[in-house]
Formats: structure tokens, C-alpha cells, sequence
């Protein structure tokens, strides 16, 4: 009657021991350490593969965007010629290597990008081969192109010749007997720059003294193919190295072809892109394109080339679309008048 709860109410009223005489009778286990969270990896098949448009969109041999591969592992090279050159002539004053255009007399070189020189572009591709082999990042290799399971002549390999890197006069040699045999252009040995650095990206491997002679020879024969309208046939190589044997050369282009994954089409954009990349290797290493300077027969040409380009424009602009007159553009619109003589 006075509010308090009673035992008519709930029943009849228990007495509960507090819980800390409970945990008292608990047995005490040990502290248990706690590891750090490993961090989650996924398995190699679980991890997403690279989307092919990024992948050709970072190699030069796809992308004009992209910067060439030869270009810039020779640049460790050319800041180190330019320091020995800035020291050894900070005292005297060197003479002039290059030939300047002036008032009087303007040079100029044959090589355009049309129709390139071919000797000074041979021996720019060898140079940015010869950079290739020189800053290589590792050894990676293919027995297809190991010059010790698949000689190319018959005599024994040296065994240095996988640590000895081969100078730029010996790839020249290599490449230039090629081309003069073959009767081949300096587009094709552009194409060729071009196959060789796409090579290199697909199959993830470098350019090695073991492996240069086979696959420059590859890189050769399939742009030849590809860009010259009368294309040098296998058993042709095969009479310029006497010792392969075109069983060989058939091998070596189908590996070839299936590491492009088929591949050969090079873009205008590409072929622009690697032949003024070249043209910058030529002025960082003083390899300069033979200068003339422009007389009247010349200068004849070039005027006749610029207005005939010129002529091609001004052709484009008259070829307008029609448009339809509105009531606004009709004040606009005027009649000459007959003149009667």
C-alpha cells in the first residue's frame, strides 16, 4: 500500500549477487597478442591485366604522343658529351663544325620527310640501335634470335660476345652492306627503327650483343616487305649471308610476326615522329646531314614544289558548301547591271 514493489506483484523477490563476485571466481586466461592485419594481395590471376589502348598508347611504335624509345636512353650520353665538351673548351674557343646559313648564302640538305638521305639516315638508325644496346635495362632474350643457337655464319662465336657490346661502325657495316645489296630506301630503314622498338615493347625483351644481328635482320626484312613496292624476297638474304638457309629466315619472320601480334601497320603520325627523333639524335651526336648551299637550279625546284602546294590551297577554299538565303540575307544580295557599249 505505501508503493514499494512487493512479491504479490512480481513474485516472490530474489537476491542476485553482484557481478563482480562472478568475475572474481573466473579463471584468468592469459593476454592474448594481437597480429597486424595482413595486407590483402591478390593472386596473379585475379589481378586485372593492363587495357591494350594503354599499353599503345605509352609505346612510341603506336602513339606519335609517346617519346621514342632510342631518344631517351641516349640522353644520358649526351649530357655526359656536352659536360667533356664544356670543360675541354671552356678555355679556348672552338672552332665552327657546322655550316650556318647568311644573307649571301642559305644551305640546306636533300632530306625531307618524304625522301629522306639514305646514308645519313642508315647511319642514324644504327646510332639509336647501337644507344639501344648500350643503356640496355637487362638481357632478356629469345632463343629465336640468340646468335649462338641460330649462327649466321660459320664461324664459332666468340665466347665474350655476349658481355662486349658492339660499336656503332660494326652495326653500320652490318646494316649498310643489307641495304646496298637489297637496293632498299631510307624509309624502309626508318620502318625498321620502327618494328624494332615495337618488338621490344610486346615482347618485353632487349636488344643484346647476342640477339642484334637476328633481329635488326628480322626487323629489315619484314619493312622491306611492308613499305617497298618490290620486296626483296628470304632466299634473297640468304644470297647476301651465304650461310643461313631460308628455312631459317621463314622461321625467324613467322616468330616475328606473331610477337608483333601482326602488327605492321605504321601510322603517317609514327613515321613522322621517328624520323625528326632521328634528325635530333643527328644534331646531339654531331652526326649533321649533308649541307649544300641553295643555288638557282634548287631554289628553281623549291618555288615551283611551294606554289604548286600553295595552288592545292586555294583550290580547298574555293570548294565551299552551298547555303541556303534567309529573308534577312536577301538586302545583302545585289545584281550587276548589263553595261551596252
Amino acid at each position: 500500500q505505501s508503493g514499494q514493489p512487493t512479491s504479490a506483484w512480481f513474485g516472490p523477490v530474489v537476491q542476485v549477487s553482484p557481478v563482480s563476485s562472478y568475475l572474481e571466481e573466473l579463471p584468468r586466461c592469459p593476454p592474448v597478442q594481437c597480429l597486424p592485419p595482413a595486407r590483402w594481395q591478390p593472386s596473379l590471376s585475379a589481378r586485372p591485366a593492363p587495357a591494350p589502348e594503354l599499353a599503345q598508347e605509352s609505346n612510341p611504335s603506336d602513339n606519335a604522343r609517346a617519346s621514342t624509345i632510342f631518344l631517351n636512353k641516349s640522353q644520358t650520353d649526351v649530357r655526359e658529351k656536352r659536360r667533356s665538351n664544356y670543360l675541354s673548351n671552356h678555355h679556348t674557343s672552338p672552332g665552327l663544325s657546322k655550316k650556318y646559313s647568311s644573307c649571301s648564302t642559305i644551305f640546306l640538305d636533300d632530306s625531307t620527310v618524304s625522301l629522306p638521305n639514305l646514308k645519313s639516315t642508315v647511319k642514324c638508325v644504327t646510332l639509336a640501335i647501337y644507344y639501344h644496346i648500350k643503356n640496355r635495362d637487362s638481357n632478356r632474350s629469345l632463343d629465336i634470335f640468340d646468335e649462338k643457337i641460330h649462327p649466321l655464319t660459320r664461324e664459332k662465336v666468340p665466347e665474350d660476345y655476349y658481355s662486349v657490346d658492339p660499336e656503332h661502325k660494326l652495326i653500320y657495316r652490318f646494316v649498310r652492306t643489307l641495304f646496298s645489296s637489297a637496293q632498299l630506301t631510307a624509309e624502309c630503314a626508318i620502318v625498321t627503327l620502327v618494328y624494332l622498338e615495337r618488338l621490344l615493347t610486346y615482347a618485353e625483351m632487349d636488344i643484346c650483343p647476342c640477339n642484334w644481328k637476328r633481329i635488326v635482320l628480322g626487323a629489315i626484312l619484314l619493312a622491306s616487305k611492308v613499305w617497298d613496292d618490290q620486296a626483296v624476297w628470304n632466299v634473297d638474304y640468304c644470297q647476301i649471308l651465304k650461310d643461313i638457309t631460308v628455312e631459317d629466315m621463314n622461321e625467324m619472320e613467322r616468330h616475328f610476326l606473331e610477337l608483333l601480334q601482326f602488327n605492321i601497320n605504321v601510322p603517317a603520325s609514327v613515321y613522322a615522329k621517328y624520323y625528326f627523333d632521328l634528325r635530333s639524335l643527328a644534331d646531339d651526336n654531331n652526326l649533321n646531314f649533308p649541307l649544300e648551299p641553295l643555288d638557282n637550279q634548287r631554289a628553281t625546284k623549291l618555288e615551283a614544289i611551294s606554289r604548286l602546294c600553295e595552288d592545292r590551297y586555294k583550290d580547298l577554299g574555293k570548294v565551299t558548301i552551298r547555303r541556303s538565303l534567309s529573308a534577312d540575307n536577301l538586302v545583302g544580295v545585289r545584281t550587276t547591271h548589263a553595261v551596252l557599249s
